[in-house]
């Protein structure tokens, strides 16, 4: 898009399992429902040769939102038709809500130079449309039966960091690994002092639906409770 190229690495949906640090947090510094560190972005990304074709996949999203319960009289889109410029690129944002819930959004981007040079990206949470489908307590519906045990923001480190050593991060002093040493700080050894294996296990079997992990979950427990000793 930036550079003007005719070719795309990848197109159509991708699940892609994130983290994110940006989200909303209360006043005792706790993420909000509805927000973790790290969720499944399940975007759809498509070049575009005519304006019409961004309505066209704006219908079929939300055709396929229909078809999982989240029907159209419930849902809301919002946005400004004001053009937004980032160096290269240019671009209009429109708003996903189901009822009272935002569940993603839609862009229409476009080359600052070369308009002809357009693309759709379309994003929304795996976890959010779940929790927009069946409306279950936010807590029990990332961490299932762990949610009576331990504190929201324990059981959300510990699947964040699950997923960064199973991509092959280390806690180091900078860097990726810089992130998941202070993230781990969130976990006190009074949440864990059986360990983190059952949440890792768990945490890692999700993840590994989405996408193959590089690191077998007994090496990925090995790790976090080895920067969790290190701290103790």
């Amino acid at each position: 898009m930036k550079d003007r190229q005719p070719y795309v690495f990848r197109r159509g949906y991708l699940p892609q399992p994130v983290v994110r640090l940006t989200g909303a947090r209360d006043t005792s510094g706790n993420l909000r429902e509805g927000f973790l560190t790290s969720f499944v972005n399940v975007s759809r990304v498509e070049p575009v040769a005519r304006q019409d074709e961004f309505g066209e996949i704006l219908d079929h999203w939300l055709s396929l939102l229909s078809s999982i319960g989240l029907h159209a009289r419930h849902l809301a889109i919002h946005g400004r038709s004001t053009v937004w410029t980032r160096r290269e690129v240019q671009g209009i944002t429109l708003h996903f809500r189901h009822i009272d819930l935002p569940i993603g959004d839609i862009v229409l981007l476009w080359n600052a130079i070369d308009p002809s040079c357009m693309a759709v990206d379309l994003g929304s949470g795996l976890e959010r449309l779940a929790w927009a489908r069946t409306r279950q307590s936010w807590p029990h519906l990332v961490f299932g039966s762990f949610a009576s045990i331990c504190p929201s923001k324990t059981l959300d480190a510990i699947r964040t960091a699950t997923l960064m050593v199973g991509s092959g991060i280390h806690p180091a002093s900078r860097g990726a690994g810089g992130v998941l040493r202070r993230l781990l700080t969130e976990v006190s050894p009074m949440d864990a002092p059986l360990g983190v294996s059952a949440l890792v296990r768990e945490s890692h079997g999700f993840w590994s639906s989405v996408s193959a992990m590089q690191v077998p979950w007994p090496e990925v427990t090995q790790t976090i409770e080895r920067e969790l000793a290190r701290r103790s």
